[in-house]
């Protein structure tokens, strides 16, 4: 048997902020057989994951690109890989059969064929399908160890979350609140905000774009200081965070949005600052921790069941809308996980 398999490739470097004319949605026929001894599976994927870290793949250059096998360059023409969600429809690989559902490391396409050692792990259907490319996904498990493994939170402790409406801010700021901090976010409209503090149970939340001034916007939301800063967007805002910091403060760097498509200037933190507040800061990857993926998936899957998180999603629809969704990232589209759903399960 054979398909039509629709997949998104790479048409044009990325310089500076990405648009739809980056890539190109291509078709090319895929045989739904495997050659026996491959250890291929082939899945049809439900749920592809929209990540603002893929930007560095697709630019002619980054210095990211061999920092990380996660972190590679995407050539021109070639298939974007990303985390998915999908069902096996072809499978010569023991530890999979036709049917399962799976969620792992995939591509922006409506089938990928999945090589040995790639990482994929069986789901059920428990709950949503999109929850594996979110909540209990990269993203979550981004949150969770960031702010467990890295900021070491303690009961009464002060945190400050950027880009706190986003698909692991939203979930770091959660997570804080069960383990009974003070919790502020900033995100980039009053909808957002309102958001943070109405459905998600922030203490404080303010328009970062308001305010004019950000080290007098953290120190008036913090008056006593700040032990815990999850950064999201790098720039200014480090910056202002660490102005603001308590001594032996924790901050976890987990992404820098704001300078991902710019080439000015970047803010500094002071290194002064940094050293006699002996303030810890510690870059990672979500990928750092697959050591604590089951208890991750545990804990989170138990804080689900009794409601104790709020999930939020933000779905296109159909392989054609990736380039779009992808874009929007980069102009504060989303609310939550960004994902496109392509088949259905």
């Amino acid at each position: 048997m054979e398909v039509d398999n629709k997949f998104v490739a790479l048409k044009e470097y990325v310089h500076g902020q990405p648009s739809e004319s980056n890539f190109e949605v291509k078709t090319a026929p895929l045989a739904l057989t495997l050659k026996k001894g491959s250890n291929q599976i082939i899945v049809k994927n439900f749920y592809v994951s929209i990540d603002p870290y893929q930007i560095n793949r697709i630019k002619a250059y980054s210095s990211s690109h061999k920092a990380s096998g996660f972190s590679t360059q995407i050539g021109l023409g070639e298939r974007v890989d990303a985390f998915g969600v999908g069902s096996v429809v072809a499978s010569v690989n023991e530890e999979f059969k036709e049917g399962d559902l799976v969620a792992g490391l995939l591509n922006w396409e409506e089938y990928t064929v999945v090589q040995p050692r790639t990482i994929l792990n069986k789901i059920t259907d428990e709950f949503a399908l999109s929850y594996h490319v979110g909540v209990l996904g990269p993203s979550g498990l981004a949150a969770y160890a960031g702010f467990y493994e890295v900021c070491k939170p303690k009961n009464g402790n002060t945190v400050f979350v950027s880009a706190a409406s986003g698909s692991v801010g939203n979930l770091v700021g959660q997570f804080a609140k069960l383990s009974g901090c003070y919790v502020v976010g900033c995100a980039g409209n009053k909808n957002k905000v309102d958001l943070l503090k109405e459905k998600l149970g922030f203490d404080e939340a303010f328009n970062y774009k308001e305010e004019p001034d950000f080290k007098l916007a953290l120190k008036r939301y913090f008056p006593d200081g700040i032990d815990i800063y999850f950064d999201n967007v790098g720039g200014e805002m480090l910056e202002a965070a660490i102005v603001n910091m308590k001594p032996f403060g924790r901050v976890a760097l987990c992404g820098v949005i704001s300078e991902y498509t710019s080439a000015g200037p970047r803010a500094a933190p002071n290194m002064l600052d940094v050293i006699y507040k002996r303030i810890n800061i510690k870059g990672f990857l979500a990928y750092d921790y697959l050591h604590i993926y089951n208890e991750f998936i545990s804990t989170t899957q138990d804080h689900l069941r009794h409601d104790r998180l709020q999930v939020l999603e933000d779905i296109s629809q159909g392989i054609e809308s990736v380039p779009t969704a992808f874009s929007g990232l980069f102009r504060g589209d989303n609310v939550g996980k960004k994902s496109v759903k392509i088949g259905n399960g």
